[in-house]
């Protein structure tokens, strides 16, 4: 695989990745809380148990590529652009992890009191993973220019 074609295949996963995560902050989650009654918690409820199986080697698997693309000389913006990818994978794993998995096991365990006050605090730590993502799209889609 050339460099370019490598490039080309991690700016496109990094892309694919903004997307998801920027629809779910900024759409997803708009129309689930704008459902009446618990029916956008439901929502939530299942994006926790599929997102939270699915996004993991997406994130882990765009961090790998530019890792690879950094190590054969992509250039300083590249590893910026990976180390960022890093940073939203410690974000998830440190910050958003845990309420996900505590939101995608409420079907079982009943709902807390404090859940709104939960998804909010998840809804804050992705805001400011998706500006970390944003971030890293960018300085990688420069690192060709």
């Amino acid at each position: 695989m050339t460099t370019q074609v490598l490039a080309v295949v991690t700016i496109v996963a990094a892309g694919m990745l903004v997307g998801v995560e920027f629809s779910v902050a900024f759409f997803v989650n708009a129309i689930l809380n704008a459902l009446p009654g618990d029916m956008g918690l439901r929502g939530r409820m299942g994006g926790a148990k599929l997102l939270g199986r699915v996004m993991p080697f997406w994130y882990i698997g765009t961090t790998v590529l530019g890792a690879v693309w950094a190590g054969l000389g992509g250039g300083v913006l590249v590893l910026v652009g990976v180390l960022l990818l890093a940073v939203s994978v410690v974000m998830s794993i440190v910050l958003l992890v845990p309420i996900n998995s505590r939101v995608a096991k409420w079907d079982e365990t009943g709902v807390p009191e404090d859940w709104r006050t939960q998804l909010g605090a998840w809804d804050r730590y992705h805001y400011a993973r998706v500006a970390v993502l944003i971030a890293s799209l960018t300085v990688l889609a420069a690192s060709v220019a």
